[in-house]
C-alpha cells in the first residue's frame, strides 16, 4: 500500500513537497503439520507421509487421513488399505493411550494400521480397540520383515541418505541397494539391526551417494535366503535423489 501526502509551505511562495509513505501488507503464512499414515503393500504395513494445514488436533487429523486411504500415486505403487472409507468410529485420547470404538468388525490388518499410525506419537503408547489394549508388537504378522519408516515413498533426499526402521531377519542382518536415476546401483551394503531371528529390532544407517542431477531412484532393502542366497522379503522405496 502506497500513501502519498502533499505538504504546502506557508505563504504564497511556499514550496510544495511530496512525501511518499510505503506500507507493506503481508499475508500470514499458514504452517503445515506432517505425520505418517500406515497403509498396506502386499498385505504388510507401509508408511507414507501426509501434510495438512497446521492444527492442534493432530491425532484427529492423522486418523482422518488414514481413513481417507491411499492417494492415486500411492495406489499406483500398489498400496491399499483394509480400513473402509465409510468406517464409522469414535476417538478419545487419554494419558499414554488412545481409544477407538467401532473396530470390532475390522480385520487384523486394519487394526495394525490403526495401532501403528496412532502410536507414532510419543504421547500414545497403546491403542484401545473396543476395550482391548493393543501395541505394535501385537501385529508382527502384519508387519513386513524389514519395515523402513524413513525415508518414506516419494521423499526428496540428499546425501547422505539416512534410513531408519525395524527388522526381524535371520541373525538381524539384511542388505540394501540404492538405485540411481539411471537404474544402476550407486550404493550397496549390509545392515545389522539391534536384534532378529524372532525378535524385532531397530536399525539406523546412512548412505553417502552422488548423482549429477535430481532424478528418480529407489532404496531397495532385502534379506538373502540362507537356503539358496536369493533375495527374500524385498521392499522398494521410490525416492527423488538430489545432488
Amino acid at each position: 500500500m502506497v500513501l502519498v501526502a502533499a505538504a504546502c509551505g506557508s505563504g504564497g511562495g511556499g514550496e510544495t513537497k511530496t512525501v511518499t509513505v510505503t506500507e507493506t501488507v503481508t499475508t500470514p503464512t499458514v504452517g503445515t503439520t506432517t505425520f505418517r499414515v500406515y497403509f498396506l503393500h502386499g498385505g504388510k504395513l507401509q508408511p507414507v507421509a501426509r501434510s495438512v494445514p497446521e492444527t492442534q488436533f493432530v491425532v484427529t487429523a492423522t486418523l482422518a487421513a488414514l481413513v481417507g486411504g491411499p492417494s492415486q500415486s500411492e495406489r499406483e505403487l500398489g498400496l491399499t488399505s483394509a480400513i473402509p472409507s465409510d468406517w464409522k468410529h469414535a476417538l478419545q485420547q487419554h494419558v499414554s493411550e488412545a481409544t477407538v470404538d467401532g473396530t470390532s468388525d475390522l480385520s487384523a490388518a486394519a487394526k495394525a494400521q490403526l495401532v501403528y499410525t496412532l502410536t507414532q506419537f510419543s504421547s500414545i503408547r497403546r491403542v484401545g480397540l473396543d476395550g482391548e489394549s493393543r501395541i505394535r508388537a501385537d501385529f508382527e504378522n502384519e508387519t513386513p520383515i524389514i519395515l523402513v519408516e524413513s525415508p518414506l515413498p516419494f521423499e526428496k533426499v540428499r546425501s547422505p541418505l539416512r534410513a531408519t526402521g525395524t527388522a526381524n531377519t535371520f541373525e538381524a542382518t539384511f542388505n540394501y541397494d540404492l538405485v540411481g536415476p539411471d537404474g544402476k546401483v550407486i550404493a550397496h551394503h549390509f545392515v545389522t539391526a539391534t536384534s532378529g531371528s524372532g525378535t524385532r529390532g531397530t536399525f539406523d544407517f546412512t548412505v553417502p551417494f552422488t548423482v549429477p542431477q535430481s532424478g528418480q531412484g529407489k532404496l531397495v532393502v532385502y534379506e538373502l535366503s540362507a537356503k539358496d542366497g536369493s533375495r527374500i522379503h524385498q521392499s522398494e522405496i521410490p525416492l527423488t535423489l538430489e545432488p
